[in-house]
């Protein structure tokens, strides 16, 4: 096993840095080119007249009713219409320009608060150029989180799109006192009708037309010129969704996130203007925003996407209209285990459709590539005639898949491994961290596992007696992780004591503690094998991690989402399970079960089919007895970042599940 990682200090607990820079750290992938304005500017010089970010044009959209009684809007989009190097630079120069004609000032912030779309990331490019601290919130976030955080950073200024203004912003505008401008991304005009008086709305389009102002324009005060950032500078103020409680606004420096990429992109060998990057994951997740400030820095053009919108089969795109991925066909893709897990499903699904013969065909093509690719070789034969049509659908293009924002479990890695014909990589690393830690090798063949420390920072292992974890562990040392480096954040906006339990500096470096325990390999690749807040320790003094028995189950064909619950006055643990509403209503059927979804949910068959799969699942992973849940409830509604039930990378909330599904929990441990 060669090693890509070793440990500087000889001792088991490390620190840890990859062997390819073993002696010093890197801070930047292009010398000189220390702030984010300056990478961009040297992309343009490189890449002036070449595709930089593309969109798809909206054909027309119609309303279809389902037969549950709701309605589906669904789009017909166009191809892509592209924006060059040069073009996006000149828009990012007049939107700059402009937002100083209306009175933003170099090292004031300002808030975004919209969808991933280019407005997007040409404002962000624009606050980066004239040294404007970006202030970034989810689009899913609710509209007290959001107001909390505007009031928090004291912003005058504001970009956002239209529906979030009108849905989520407009009812508690009267709230945030300092507000004074909103921008709009969208080209249609927005009614001042029910806003508060001295709040002025404008287009995006306008306040680019104020960039290149004339000073006899007296109603507006003259553009300033640009005041470049230091790499000391602030950037962003990252508001995370928060898996715990109100959100967190995380301050990243220029040099951080310089330092992240440049780790990041050291993994993505060939990174360059013959890919292309499918853009649709939330733009305020630091995966995202660092993955597409990278591509541009290489040439790489991005064609943003959605959700609903990134394949055929998506829920926005009318029946025949083809999704975003058959249109873009992209080579690069970074996705959260949510939607690979999604996939995996869906191609299992209709596997399971297929006749006999061509099912028996998939599983012994399948399987005869996963021996090939255990040895380290491919299949050819397999790909074109058994998998070809899986790559199609998103696009058959895809070289390289990147999971980050939570593990994903061995079998859908494998799945999308083998079924889309690219190696699909697994990377760990933190807001807090500029989305940097540990990156799987392209040629890793291994799961489970989310590979060596990346060339900008470096991992230890701290013991965690309380949870049994210590770098004395055998076969392989464990702990908690901490990941030191010039990645590593300023720490909480307005936070400082909070900052203190996570943010360490020792002799010079830099590290965060991160709350997950971690294994380290002989080859230096870490493993997550834990998280400190999903470990309960039950009546009888057995420890269950929380997250080791969803990321188990979640594999279960009946189930779409599981939350795991234990307390230390009970011995034994539950679960709330979000079924797969098309194997759990076929089940239904063949059992007898008659009803809407909600009451195929809460009929208690149907519980009991729930639990013998997850027991079965459970026996045959070698779960401990004590881990394996006993009673579960099903619940109809599926859990999105819009519920406020999980993230924007999907992680359970599990003070607002536990809140949520009380009743349900105090049922299922037998209180009245």
């Amino acid at each position: 096993m060669t090693p890509q990682a070793r440990s500087t200090s000889g001792c088991s607990e490390g620190p840890y840095r990859c062997v390819d820079r073993f002696q010093s750290l890197a801070t930047e992938d292009f010398p000189g080119k220390d702030t984010l304005d300056k990478l961009f500017q040297q992309a343009v010089q490189r890449f002036g007249d070449s595709d930089c970010l593309g969109t798809r044009e909206v054909l027309s959209e119609e309303n279809e009713p389902q037969p549950s009684g709701k309605v589906f809007k669904k789009l017909i989009l166009g191809e892509y219409c592209w924006l060059s190097y040069q073009q996006v630079d000149s828009v990012v120069s007049y939107m700059g320009s402009g937002l100083a004609a209306l009175g933003q000032q170099s090292k004031s912030m300002v808030a975004i608060f919209c969808e991933t779309r280019a407005e997007w990331m040409i404002s962000a490019q624009a606050c980066f150029r004239y040294n404007f601290p970006l202030v970034t919130f989810y689009a899913t976030l609710g509209e007290e989180a959001v107001a909390f955080g505007l009031n928090e950073t004291g912003v005058t200024h504001l970009i956002t799109s239209t529906e979030l203004l009108e849905t989520k912003l407009k009812g508690v505008l009267s709230q945030i006192p300092k507000l004074k401008h909103i921008i709009s991304v969208d080209q249609r005009r927005v009614s001042t009708e029910g806003y508060p008086p001295g709040l002025a709305i404008h287009s995006m389009a306008s306040v680019q037309e104020l960039g290149p102002v004339k000073p006899t324009n007296v109603s507006v005060t003259v553009a300033r010129p640009v005041v470049s950032p230091q790499p000391s500078d602030l950037a962003v103020v990252m508001y995370t969704s928060g898996s715990t409680g109100r959100p967190k606004g995380v301050m990243v420096v220029h040099s951080n996130l310089t330092a992240g990429m440049t780790g990041q992109c050291e993994r993505i060998p060939g990174l360059g203007p013959k890919d292309t990057y499918i853009a649709y994951l939330p733009l305020a997740h630091v995966l995202e925003m660092t993955a597409e400030i990278s591509c541009m820095a290489y040439g790489c053009p991005i064609g943003y996407s959605s959700p609903q919108t990134l394949s055929d089969q998506s829920t926005k795109i009318k029946r025949g209209s083809r999704g975003d991925s058959s249109v873009l066909k992209p080579t690069l893709m970074a996705a959260v285990p949510e939607i690979l897990d999604r996939i995996n499903k869906n191609v299992m699904r209709k596997v399971g459709e297929m006749s006999y013969i061509q099912r028996t065909l998939f599983n012994l093509g399948y399987n005869y590539k996963l021996e090939q690719v255990k040895r380290g070789y491919d299949a050819p034969l397999c790909n074109v005639l058994l998998f070809s049509k899986v790559r199609k659908l998103l696009g058959g293009r895809v070289r390289l898949m990147l999971s980050g924002g939570a593990p994903l479990s061995s079998a859908t890695q494998r799945f999308m491994n083998i079924c889309f014909c690219c190696p699909v990589g697994q990377g760990y690393g933190l807001t807090e961290t500029c989305g940097a830690g540990t990156i799987t090798e392209v040629a890793d063949n291994s799961t489970g596992r989310v590979g060596a420390p990346v060339i900008c920072c470096e991992i230890r292992l701290r013991d965690w007696l309380e949870g049994g974890y210590t770098n004395q562990d055998k076969p392989h040392p464990r702990g908690e992780i901490l990941i030191g480096g010039p990645n590593i954040t300023m720490g909480y906006y307005r936070n400082e004591s909070n900052g203190q339990d996570y943010f360490v500096d020792e002799k010079g470096q830099r590290w965060f503690c991160t709350g997950d325990i971690g294994e380290i390999h002989p080859d230096g690749c870490l493993q997550i094998v834990d998280r400190k807040k999903d470990l309960v320790k039950l009546q009888a003094g057995e420890y269950v991690s929380l997250g080791k028995v969803e990321a188990a189950l979640k594999n279960c064909s009946l189930i779409d989402n599981i939350c795991a619950y234990a307390n230390s006055e009970q011995n034994y643990v539950i679960s709330v399970v979000v079924p797969n509403q098309k194997m759990l209503t076929e089940l239904a059927r063949q059992r007898g079960v008659k009803g809407s979804w909600e009451e195929v949910c809460t009929h208690p068959a149907m519980e009991k089919e729930v639990l013998k799969e997850i027991k079965e699942v459970a026996t045959s992973i070698k779960l401990q007895r004590f881990e394996i849940p006993v009673k579960v409830h099903l619940s109809p509604e599926p859990w999105t970042p819009e519920t406020g039930l999980v993230t924007d990378a999907f992680k359970l909330k599990r003070k607002e599940l536990k809140n949520h599904y009380l009743q349900h929990i105090e049922r299922m441990y037998g209180r009245p």
